[in-house]
C-alpha cells in the first residue's frame, strides 16, 4: 500500500512537472512569435534616447506664443496695433511689436533671454512676455 501510494505521487509529481515546462515554454513561444526575445531591452533603451532628444528639441522651439493687440494712438480705434511673444521653455526668443499709425506701420523686434530684455519694453511687450510664461 505505500508503495502503491509512493507510485502515484511520483507520477503526480512529474505530470505537475511537464504541466509546469509546457506553460513555460507556452509563455515563452509567444514572446518569439511577436518578436526577437533578446531585442526588446535593446528596443526600449533606444525609444527612451529618442524621448530624450524629442524633449530636448522640444524645450528649445519657439512654443510659447502670447499676443496682445492695442491701439497706440487715442485717435486710432480697432486695436489694430500688437505685439507678439515667441519664447521658448526658458524663456529665450523674440518680441515683435506692430505700431499702427494712419500714415504708416512701424515694426520693431526684440530678443528676449530668460523671460527678460535688455531693451526697453513697452507696456504691451512685457504684457506679452507674462502671458507667455503664464502658458510655459
Amino acid at each position: 500500500m505505500a508503495l502503491t501510494l509512493a507510485v502515484i505521487a511520483l507520477v503526480l509529481a512529474l505530470s505537475g512537472t511537464t504541466a509546469a515546462l509546457v506553460a513555460i515554454r507556452r509563455s515563452g513561444s509567444g514572446t518569439r512569435r511577436s518578436g526577437k526575445a533578446g531585442a526588446v531591452p535593446a528596443d526600449l533603451g533606444a525609444l527612451r534616447d529618442e524621448v530624450e532628444r524629442l524633449r530636448a528639441d522640444a524645450a528649445e522651439t519657439l512654443r510659447h506664443l502670447a499676443v496682445v493687440r492695442y491701439d497706440a494712438f487715442g485717435d486710432m480705434g480697432g486695436h489694430l496695433s500688437w505685439s507678439m511673444a515667441l519664447l521658448d521653455d526658458g524663456g529665450n526668443g523674440v518680441v515683435l511689436t506692430s505700431i499702427h499709425g494712419r500714415s504708416d506701420a512701424r515694426t520693431y523686434a526684440k530678443n528676449v533671454a530668460g523671460w527678460s530684455c535688455d531693451a526697453q519694453l513697452s507696456p504691451e511687450e512685457s504684457e506679452a512676455i507674462g502671458y507667455a510664461r503664464a502658458n510655459a
